[in-house]
């Protein structure tokens, strides 16, 4: 993730959600974000159950979602909650970079290539978290 492709943003007392259909996955994002932050991470293994939860007035201020994740996928994840809560924050993540294109078309603050680095993660946490 370049760096001129994340904004500055401060966000106190964040919660960040996960969503992605690897469990590996899933666990090191949001292990790492836990530790990063020391914030609440949420963690979710389909888009559904994730929007579900995002439905309500509880709702985190960070998505950070895989694009093929099932249920619904990154982008209709991406479409509902920007549309629900425009000012809150969604980031795409996937391993095709095709679809990096087609995530910042659609409204997503960032990009995250996979595999995900720490570094990436990091970048993350310094752009949008205080």
């Amino acid at each position: 993730m370049p760096e001129s492709s994340v904004s500055q943003v401060s966000i106190q007392n964040v919660k960040i959600a996960v969503v992605d259909g690897d469990l590996l996955v899933r666990d090191f994002v949001s292990t790492v974000l836990m530790y990063c932050v020391n914030r609440d991470v949420l963690s979710f293994d389909n888009g559904m159950a994730a929007w579900r939860y995002l439905e309500g007035a509880d709702s985190p201020d960070i998505i950070i979602s895989e694009v093929d994740v099932s249920g619904l996928n990154g982008f209709e994840l991406l479409a509902r909650f920007k549309e629900k809560h425009p000012a809150k924050k969604c980031l795409l993540m996937s391993s095709n970079p095709d679809d990096e294109k087609i995530a910042r078309d659609s409204g997503a603050d960032a990009f995250l290539a996979k595999p995900v680095s720490v570094t990436d993660l990091f970048r993350v946490v310094e752009a949008f978290v205080v």
